[in-house]
């Protein structure tokens, strides 16, 4: 009986031994979803009201970032956006060069889901209509997986009317530059004010001849090459290409109620 009893009581202590730690594993993993998924929400809401200050000058908005067990960092200095223009004739530059900022979240230790992108895709220019100025993507970091949002430009373009007997090309560039923020990294809740400061246009001219047929405008942003190719409509005089880089300046900073 003795035997009997202690090889049941070992076998008892077992179950319930591997029960707890499976339960604890099970919990422990699902609040790490959890907090993955509040991450997730807080960055969609915070590029919501982002979007919403975009080239109202003087405009702000207050935002509440979730405690989701990592940190939140604010890196004004980074994401360097790279813009030049080529028609393969005479037009080659630079229009624009500069850091503009991105916001990141160092995500607790969760598994890896690099690649996906929450919103937005992984061009790093675009001219599709209704196409996300937003990216919003997860990414491998230095120690865990980040969720990082940072904006594109996006292309715009109208023919309008005759110049010198040369047809008239608009074409604009949207840029959204957080290079005006406050550097933060900090954890748990954080109230943050978005101000939108001003907006700001780079005009470059340009006369081409009338084999021109198109403006290849090509977008570095953080190492990432993408291009567009805008149609350029032209007589038999040429055409002018007038190009404005709109800069719309926002600035990300601790909300001191």
């Amino acid at each position: 009986m003795p035997i009997t009893f202690l090889i049941l009581l070992v076998s008892t202590l077992g179950i319930v031994s591997f029960t707890y730690y499976y339960s604890v594993q099970r919990i422990s993993a699902e609040s790490q979803v959890l907090k993955v998924s509040t991450a997730k929400e807080s960055l969609l809401s915070l590029d919501n009201v982002i979007c919403e200050t975009l080239y109202q000058p003087g405009s702000s908005s207050t935002f509440e970032f979730a405690d989701s067990g990592g940190r939140i960092v604010i890196q004004p200095t980074s994401n360097v956006l790279t813009l030049e223009v080529n028609d393969s004739f005479s037009v080659h530059e630079t229009v624009f060069n500069a850091s503009i900022g991105q916001v990141t979240y160092e995500l607790p230790y969760s598994r890896s889901q690099a690649g996906l992108y929450l919103k937005g895709d992984s061009q790093s220019i675009s001219n599709r209509s209704g196409a996300s100025i937003s990216q919003l993507c997860i990414e491998n970091g230095d120690e865990h997986p980040e969720i990082q949002l940072r904006y594109r430009p996006t292309v715009s373009y109208v023919v309008s009317g005759l110049e010198d007997g040369k047809a008239v090309n608009n074409i604009r560039i949207y840029v959204v530059n957080l290079n005006s923020s406050v550097t933060l990294a900090l954890q748990g809740e954080l109230p943050l004010k978005i101000s939108c400061l001003d907006t700001k246009l780079i005009i470059n001219d340009y006369s081409v001849g009338s084999s021109t047929e198109n403006l290849v405008i090509t977008s570095t942003l953080n190492g990432s090459v993408g291009a567009v190719s805008v149609p350029i409509s032209t007589t038999l005089q040429g055409a002018a290409i007038h190009l404005e880089t709109v800069v719309c300046n926002v600035a990300i900073e601790r909300w001191l109620r």
